[in-house]
Parts: structure tokens; C-alpha cells; sequence
């Protein structure tokens, strides 16, 4: 006998009604968003995934959206919020974390660190191209051994003259083959931790792609490679010399994560639920039996639990309270559950979920990514900890 889906007048994306929370110009925004990655993003990203590649025509659409560098100030940048921003990270990352990244690496790494501890003319030279998309920017702090400990960074500046010599290399570099400017990181010969503009054009400096990769296969990342580059004084970071420089932008990467995750484990949700209610086993749908609607009730308790904490974080930043403790305790929770959403939804989708005809395999692959950039699950972890205790841990 066939079956059809009931109807419920819940929305699962929203079964809370956080939406109400919101102004009419943060909907705005958001539905702007989503509407784009609906149309120019979902239909097409699984074949993008499975090539291995990020469309370069992508890149205009989304200068064309304000995205870029969207919630910095003056220079001609949108000032938007803070949760303004968040929704659009959200709504990148139901499309796929990949595109968060490019968009986030670009505002929130690169162009944050050049607005925040740039001189005047790095800004004026770099931040109005950087938000149409004529430029792009990468943020070189990883290393091939300093991953979660940057204090212990090999990569070298040494003075010469009016410039600096640069040695080095870096790894897991988002954009950095497409990059006109690489915000990178060096130790001076005094110890000191500087941030410098190495652009693509400069002698001995190489971005070659990292391949091979099963996990945000719809992004560029790419190895940095520095060979006696010389970088002139006007390049450097003037007023910052320790690791407070890239820690401060990596807090701001990690706010945009804490809302994409979000994304990724609504769409997840959406496609379970989709699935559950037509699929047929024993005369009537998945979404009929007891463990289904168990595991759904589970996925949708994490989605909205996860929004809410975002949207809370979002409103502190905009009232100058948040703490990069808190980021990190919404970026460990709110990974790990979309994490918990994405590897259950693919069970409920049985041998379909490791297929690229649905998006969950895709967006879980991604995620276990998400859980290890921008700091690790147990370094954030750690930070919490050490801000619940007052006992640092981390050595």
C-alpha cells in the first residue's frame, strides 16, 4: 500500500522559533544568502567536491554579495554585525564548509589581520580590492610542526638592510594558490613573532596545491613555501611582535565557525528528514518507526541547540562581552554536534549516505575537517578549561 509524508506545521530548521530573534534586516541578509547557495552552490558543489575543485567565476558572485570582509569598518566595508555575518556563514556552510572557508579566510583571517595590525597604507592598498574580489588573501600561521603550538614556529625574518629575509614554510594554507597576498607569520632573530605581505609575485615564494585530499575538496589549500624571500619594511605588520597578531584573527575565524557548523548539520537534518518519510520499510516510512524519530528528535536538539548558542555568541560580540573563551566553548560544542548530526543522518540514510546524490557523506567529511582547524577540539577544550580553573594545562 503506498504512504505518503504527513504534514507537520514545525519547521525543523527552526523548530524553536529563533527566527523571531531576529531583525528584519539580519532575515534579510540571511535569506539573501541562502537563496544564493540554494541556486548557484547546492545544485552543482557534490561534482565540485568529488573533482577536487573550487570554480574560480564563484569568487565575483560572492564579492557581488558584500561577503567579503562584510563585519570590518571603514575602507569601504559593509560594517555589518557580527550575528549579520554569522547567518551568512551559516547559510555558506549548508552549501558546503568549503565556501565558508574561502569566504572566511579572505574577511576574517587575511583582511582582519591587515585591518587590525596593518599600517595605513597596507589598509588603503589592500582592503577596498580585497572586498570586490579583485585581490584574494591567505593567512600563513600553520606549519608543518606548529599546529596547535604557533610559539613554536620555524619560519624565519631576517633583517637586511631596509628589507626582511623570509625562510619557511607553511601548511594547510586555505586560498593559498589562488592568493595576490599571504598574511604570513615569522619568528625575527630577536624572537619576536611579526606578520608580514608577501605577495605572489615576489622571488622564491611558492603556493603549489595540496592534493590527495578527502575532505573540503571544494577548497584550496595549499602548501607556502619561502625561499629567501625578501620582503620590504612597508610589508610588515607595524605594530604588533608577539602571537597575540594571529591569535586575535583566529578568534575571528572561529566566530564564523561556531555559525557555519550550524549550517552544515541543518542541511544534514533536512536531507534525514526528507529521506526518512519516503523511503518505505515494512509498509511505511523510516520516519515511522520509534529509533528514527529518535535519532531525528537527537539531530534536531542539536541544530537549534547549536543556532541558539551561535546567535547568543553573536549578540556578545556585538556588545563587546564575548571572550575567546567563549568562542572556544561554541566552536568545541557546536562542532562536535554537527559532527553527532552528520554521522547520523547518514545512517539513517543507509548505503545512499556515503553517496554524493546527497550531501550528508560530504558535509561530514568536511566536518571532521572543521573539528581540527582554527584549533583543535581539544585545544579549545583546554581553554575552557584553563578559564574555568585558572590552571593552565597546556603545559
Amino acid at each position: 500500500m503506498a504512504t505518503t509524508a504527513k504534514k507537520t506545521d514545525l519547521d525543523p530548521r527552526d523548530f524553536l522559533a529563533l527566527d523571531a530573534l531576529l531583525s528584519d534586516e539580519e532575515r534579510a541578509i540571511r535569506d539573501t544568502v541562502r537563496q544564493f547557495v540554494t541556486e548557484q552552490v547546492k545544485p552543482y558543489v557534490g561534482e565540485w567536491f568529488e573533482r577536487g575543485e573550487l570554480p574560480g567565476e564563484l569568487i565575483p558572485e560572492l564579492a557581488r554579495l558584500g561577503l567579503f570582509g562584510m563585519h570590518l569598518e571603514g575602507y569601504g566595508l559593509p560594517e555589518a554585525s557580527s550575528v549579520m555575518y554569522g547567518l551568512v556563514c551559516q547559510e555558506l556552510e549548508a552549501g558546503d564548509a568549503g565556501i565558508r572557508s574561502l569566504v572566511s579566510v579572505q574577511g576574517s583571517l587575511s583582511m582582519y589581520a591587515i585591518w587590525k595590525w596593518g599600517s595605513e597604507e597596507q589598509k588603503q592598498q589592500w582592503l577596498p580590492a580585497m572586498h570586490t574580489g579583485e585581490k584574494i588573501g591567505c593567512f600563513g600561521l600553520t606549519e608543518p610542526d606548529a599546529g596547535s603550538d604557533p610559539g613554536s614556529m620555524r619560519t624565519t625574518a631576517r633583517r637586511d638592510g631596509s628589507d626582511w629575509i623570509l625562510n619557511g614554510s607553511k601548511m594547510w594554507i586555505t586560498n593559498g594558490t589562488i592568493a595576490d597576498v599571504a598574511v604570513v607569520w615569522a619568528r625575527t632573530e630577536d624572537g619576536d613573532i611579526n606578520g608580514f605581505l608577501v605577495e605572489k609575485d615576489m622571488s622564491g615564494f611558492e603556493a603549489p596545491l595540496m592534493h590527495h585530499k578527502l575532505s573540503l575538496r571544494a577548497s584550496v589549500t595549499s602548501e607556502l613555501v619561502l625561499r629567501d624571500v625578501r620582503v620590504p619594511e612597508e610589508n610588515r605588520f607595524p605594530e604588533i611582535s608577539s602571537l597575540r597578531g594571529p591569535l586575535s584573527c583566529l578568534n575571528e575565524a572561529r566566530f564564523g565557525i561556531v555559525f557555519g557548523v550550524v549550517g552544515s548539520a541543518r542541511t544534514c537534518l533536512e536531507t534525514a528528514l526528507d529521506y526518512a518519510k519516503e523511503r518505505i520499510v515494512f509498509g511505511k516510512p523510516i520516519a515511522g518507526y520509534q529509533l528514527t524519530q529518535q535519532k531525528l528528535a537527537e539531530m534536531a536538539l542539536e541544530v537549534n541547540r547549536g543556532a541558539l548558542v551561535a546567535l547568543h555568541l553573536g549578540r556578545m560580540k556585538d556588545e563587546g562581552t564575548l571572550r575567546p573563551e567563549h568562542v572556544s566553548m561554541g566552536k568545541m560544542g557546536n562542532v562536535r554536534g554537527a559532527l553527532d548530526v552528520a554521522r547520523t543522518a547518514r545512517s539513517i540514510l543507509g548505503g545512499n549516505g556515503i553517496t554524493l546524490e546527497y550531501p550528508v557523506i560530504r558535509h561530514m567529511n568536511n566536518l571532521e575537517t572543521v573539528l581540527t582547524y582554527e584549533g583543535t577540539h581539544e585545544v579549545h577544550t583546554l581553554s575552557v578549561g584553563k578559564a574555568l580553573t585558572g590552571e593552565n594545562a597546556f603545559r
